[in-house]
């Protein structure tokens, strides 16, 4: 059939985007239910406080109150699990205390909850919720890991320490053994600052309960429609899962944070049962950055030691990650994932890593964009362009040197990883091509004449994704002619709509258009691990195709009686079945008018990674800084990705693009800060810095594919890579611009003006 027109590798425009710019998207606030109440949630403005709430009678009597829910109203209520424990190093469990619904006696951040106030409009609830008479005795806060460390505070007193968990990666033993006999050892100190998530669409509930069935539905943003109904229901609400109904519209991102729950679903749920209407909650901006989990936030002190020729021997990385006052659902594992990919692109014979997980009087940590392998990645670009400079190898030489080479896979890392492929030495000298890495000196004099600093710098990354569960889909030829495919994934943003239509037009050469997905129904779609991970396409994608060849099949040997012709020499173009090389075709509207009813034109695959998938590549970025200002500007950014098989490089582009941008903002702008008792001091975009459109470069953009492997359609996962290999990038960067002035030593993330001014000036940051 030759290449068709909307099949894998095409550059198809977005089905979706006609409906969302053109004002039709219906995300959860759209969602209309007749007689709504509106919630708002009573917040702590303390970190660390006992509380008491008095008499409720006159704020229940309020105009417009319905309800209003304390800890003792919903007690019933199990605690929002933690599903991603972490053994200790000795094999112990770690310590893991409660996260109630609401805050009973004690509140543990600013943002807490403490109770929830439902009325017929939203300006009577909070009325009533600044009316509730609540006495707050502060106490002393631990604020940050330094805070936890300290024992100024305990969050959970019952615990007897702030240390959550102290787990370890690796061979102890060896990696000591290396680093006593290294030539050179090169350490350095870093900390990777928290994050504030901050997606377009806040999130959002919509209750509504159904007294005559019993079952309850929900409409919210998530991430996965049906392990927000399984933890709502079996973990919290204590009813069975076909009880509860969860139903995702349109998301306006969401980045990792929108796949947790929260205590708002249930406490919607809970108030539509009781006042027999439905309770709908919308976050304001404000409660996002107090109220929705946080992320990255660690520090680490990473070791690399080397022979006399510059080769890495072993790598040995202390990391300790600040959790937050509770333990949100996948926190405790998110930086023990992420130092499974310590060792990134390099065979590095020996490593160890200990993580510690630390409770302090801060919002949650938990999963945000790459969850962990970010972290990851930038403890081991920074290092090894510490040692470049420590030991005088160039950054790429050095980076060569101790790559795995592609002869050596699959390779199996000293943390257990295996990579199944990639050519990591090739995509790196690729990305310095199009950087033209040869003629950055003359660009640094010139930079020099105009009185400012320039520098560049080089980050690879391999990260694990695309792997865990298997994922399950359905392929139907509808009625009249149209394609239905029912997944258990979830879009944010990234165009799912259109992928999975490309393919299934791959076996079915049916128009995107006449290609219907729908995901985020727990009552229409039967089962489904949603999106995280980078695995909607590499794993949910290949249930689709491989539903799409069945029913293809199917199709055919059914077209095989209509053309009277053997099904191998048929062919399916442009919405028919056609004999191959001759004009005789039937529509694929006639096959399922003839065949109405028929159970075969549905069909299910479901598929299971058998590994992760490990895509790579390699950012090069160039900066210029002011030293008057210590204003950084991004002159130039490569990138070059390994991502196996591109299904459509428009997509594609743009997950990169927009992961890069938030990796920018980490590195530049991004700072989650709280004074030492415990107060939000970024709590508004007044004071939280976002990059905007001029912060960020018009960005090279190459595929360097090598397939896949251990997938199927030869796929590796790319919604995080764009965050993964920014950050090191731009901070590589900048390091080297200032070596280059004759400043030696390291500056975290957000390399701020401020930041930058200070050590220009001679001062301390």
């Amino acid at each position: 059939m030759g290449v068709m027109k909307f099949g894998i590798g095409q550059p198809v425009r977005r089905v979706e985007d006609v409906r969302f710019i053109t004002g039709q998207g219906l995300y959860t606030s759209d969602v209309a239910a007749a007689g709504a109440a509106q919630a708002f949630v009573l917040r702590s403005p303390h970190a660390h406080a006992r509380f008491s709430i008095g008499d409720l009678s006159a704020v229940r009597s309020m105009p417009g109150v319905l309800a209003v829910l304390t800890h003792e109203d919903v007690a019933e209520l199990g605690d929002i699990p933690c599903q991603g424990t972490v053994r200790n190093a000795d094999g112990s469990r770690m310590k893991l205390p409660g996260y109630p619904i609401l805050a009973r006696d004690v509140v543990r951040h600013v943002g807490d909850a403490v109770a929830f106030v439902v009325a017929e409009t939203i300006l009577e609830a909070r009325d009533a919720a600044e009316a509730i008479p609540v006495t707050y005795a502060p106490m002393p806060a631990a604020v940050g890991i330094a805070g936890g460390e300290a024992g100024r505070a305990l969050v959970w007193p019952e615990l007897g320490t702030n240390v959550a968990y102290d787990a370890e990666l690796g061979d102890r033993d060896a990696t000591d053994a290396a680093f006593a006999s290294a030539a050179h050892v090169v350490r350095l100190p870093l900390v990777n600052n928290r994050l504030v998530a901050n997606f377009l669409e806040t999130r959002a509930c919509l209750a509504e309960f159904d007294a005559g069935t019993g079952r309850y539905t929900l409409t919210l943003g998530s991430q996965g429609s049906h392990d927000v109904r399984d933890t709502l229901a079996e973990d919290i609400l204590k009813i069975p899962p076909d009880q509860l109904r969860v139903v995702t519209p349109d998301v306006g991102g969401g980045f990792g944070t929108k796949i947790f729950v929260y205590r708002e679903y249930p406490l919607c749920a809970v108030a539509a049962r009781r006042l027999g209407r439905p309770v709908r909650w919308v976050a304001e901006r404000g409660e996002h950055f107090v109220g929705d989990t946080q992320g990255r936030d660690n520090v680490v002190v990473a070791e690399m030691a080397l022979d006399p020729r510059g080769r890495f021997l072993a790598m040995r990385v202390d990391l300790k990650a600040d959790m937050g006052a509770y333990l949100s659902q996948f926190a405790p594992y998110v930086p023990f994932l992420g130092a499974g990919m310590t060792p990134g692109c390099y065979d590095i014979p020996a490593v160890h890593v200990r993580v510690r997980g630390f409770y302090s009087h801060t919002v949650p940590v938990d999963a945000y964009r790459g969850a962990g392998r970010p972290e990851a990645a930038y403890v081991v670009e920074l290092l090894v362009d510490a040692c470049a400079r420590q030991t005088g190898i160039a950054p790429d030489k050095i980076r060569a040197r101790n790559f795995i080479k592609p002869r050596q896979m699959p390779y199996r890392t000293a943390t257990g990883r295996v990579y199944d492929s990639g050519e990591f030495e090739a995509t790196m000298r690729r990305a310095m091509e199009l950087a033209d890495w040869a003629g950055f000196r003359a660009r640094a004099g010139a930079a020099r004449k105009r009185g400012l600093l320039r520098g560049i710098g080089l980050a690879t990354y391999v990260e694990a994704c695309a792997g865990g569960s298997p994922e399950e889909a359905d392929v139907s030829l509808t009625p009249d002619g149209r394609i239905t495919v029912l997944v258990g994934t979830q879009s944010n943003g990234q165009g799912h709509l259109t992928a999975y239509a490309q393919l299934v037009s791959q076996h079915l050469d049916v128009p995107v258009d006449r290609i219907d997905v729908f995901q985020g129904d727990t009552d229409r779609v039967r089962t489904g691990n949603g999106t995280g991970g980078s695995r909607s396409i590499p794993v949910g994608g290949a249930a689709v195709a491989g539903a799409a060849r069945i029913l293809g099949e199917r199709i055919r040997d059914l077209a095989a009686d209509r053309l009277e012709a053997a099904s191998d020499d048929l062919e399916f173009a442009a919405g028919s079945v056609r004999v191959a090389g001759t004009d005789r075709a039937v529509t694929l509207a006639d096959i399922a008018a003839g065949h109405a009813g028929d159970p075969t034109l549905t069909a299910t695959h479901k598929w299971k990674p058998p590994e992760a998938t490990y895509p790579n590549g390699t950012h090069c970025c160039e900066v210029e800084i002011d030293p008057q200002t210590g204003s950084t500007t991004i002159v130039s950014h490569v990138i070059v990705d390994d991502f196996g098989v591109t299904l459509n490089p428009l997509l594609l582009a743009g997950q990169v693009h927009g992961g890069a941008a938030q990796g920018i903002g980490q590195a530049l702008y991004e700072w989650t800060c709280y004074d030492d008792e415990g107060q939000l001091l970024t709590a508004s975009f007044m004071d939280y810095r976002l990059p905007r459109a001029d912060d960020v470069p018009g960005f090279v953009f190459e595929t360097r594919n090598v397939p896949c492997r251990t997938n199927v359609l030869g796929m590796k996962g790319a919604g995080e890579a764009g965050a993964i290999g920014a950050c090191p990038a731009v901070m590589n960067a900048i390091a080297d611009a200032l070596h280059r002035a004759g400043i030696d030593g390291h500056i975290d993330m957000p390399a701020t003006p401020g930041r930058l001014h200070a050590v220009l000036s001679g001062n301390n940051p």
